[in-house]
């Protein structure tokens, strides 16, 4: 902890150095290192304090049994212990992109109204876990179903290890369930994809030629705004090469929109190239991988039992509800701990 209190005061000298002051970028990089060490070591003294608490309140409760010192000293107890998972998780956090935020993208399946349902529960399943740890989210572009749910959207999650957390959750989610939307009451399977990438630093060199790119504008659906539905301010971008497809619809303009996407497909190709040189070292299986329909990551069934699976870790839960709702936090640390 000694090393990382004398990189913060190091750091506050850097960043009263007058010839950085017109470098943003460079100030940036401070201010975002500044953050994270003083949140780490914020975390270990709060650590340290209920450590000595506890130890505090043992003593009393040799001194006096009572039901009132057991009931303080296991309150006590109970947050030292989320404290240490939550510590615990973090130090599996160390790749180059993890304290980044992150871009989502969720597809729905083959299935009509039932996957576009799906899809639409997965994203409010993000969009909870994310409130949990008080991340911000901003949708990016969203196509709604005609009936319930959607068909796909795309959004950026802002918060410290944003990437690092959510990385486990590429891949196809699969439902068994009782369809609401059959009126035989038949048990339906429904999958989803799910893809995430990190928002890369603007100094990372990505070569994008503008000849890669198709570039459609079409007019924004859904809520937005009138200024976002009246003219052809949308952007889709696709990268001929790799057939990556990105866009936004947010933005008042045009521009803004493509400014957005630009950064969208840097940071995916950035990604790619990432998992390719995971896959040439054998260090990860590529995320593109599990991807594939028929691979299914994880499986969420509420019919004929309750049960949330993932299928890389075997982690399972009895209460998809609580899943369902943001209680994502078991399944990430599983696999953060195999990987």
């Amino acid at each position: 902890m000694d090393s990382k209190k004398a990189r913060l005061k190091e750091l506050d000298s850097k960043s009263q150095d007058p010839s950085l002051w017109k470098d943003h970028q460079a100030l940036n990089k401070i201010a975002k290192e500044k953050t994270i060490i003083g949140k780490t070591i914020t975390e270990w003294e709060n650590l340290h304090q209920n450590v000595e608490d506890s130890m505090v309140l043992l003593e009393i409760l040799k001194e006096d049994p009572s039901e009132k010192s057991f009931s303080e000293l296991k309150k006590e107890c109970s947050v030292l212990t989320k404290l240490l998972k939550a510590l615990e998780l973090k130090s599996f956090l160390s790749g180059p992109n993890d304290k980044n935020d992150c871009y989502m993208a969720i597809h729905a399946g083959a299935g009509g109204t039932e996957a576009a349902d799906w899809a639409g529960i997965l994203q409010r399943m993000y969009f909870k876990w994310a409130e949990q740890k008080k991340f911000s989210i901003e949708i990016l572009s969203l196509s709604e179903a005609e009936e319930a749910g959607i068909r796909s959207v795309s959004f950026l999650v802002k918060g410290l290890f944003a990437y690092g957390y959510l990385q486990s959750e590429t891949g196809v989610h699969r439902l068994v369930r009782i369809s609401p939307f059959d009126a035989n009451a038949r048990r339906h399977t429904s999958f989803a994809s799910v893809f995430v990438w990190p928002d890369v630093d603007d100094d990372i060199e990505i070569v994008i030629k503008e000849e890669d790119l198709k570039v459609d504008t079409y007019r924004a659906s859904g809520a937005g705004g009138q200024h976002v539905n009246k003219t052809d301010s949308a952007v889709r971008i696709t990268h001929l090469p790799t057939n990556i497809v990105v866009q936004c619809q947010n933005q008042r303009s045009q521009h803004a929109n493509r400014n957005h996407a630009m950064k969208m497909l840097k940071a995916a190709l950035y990604n790619r190239e990432e998992e390719k040189r995971k896959k040439e070292k054998e260090s990860v299986e590529s995320s593109k991988k599990a991807n594939e329909w028929g691979s299914q990551i994880r499986s969420y069934i509420l019919h004929p039992y309750q049960m949330v699976k993932d299928h890389r870790t075997q982690w399972e839960a009895t209460d998809p509800s609580q899943v369902l709702n943001g209680g994502l936090d078991p399944f990430i640390s599983s696999w953060l701990k195999s990987s």
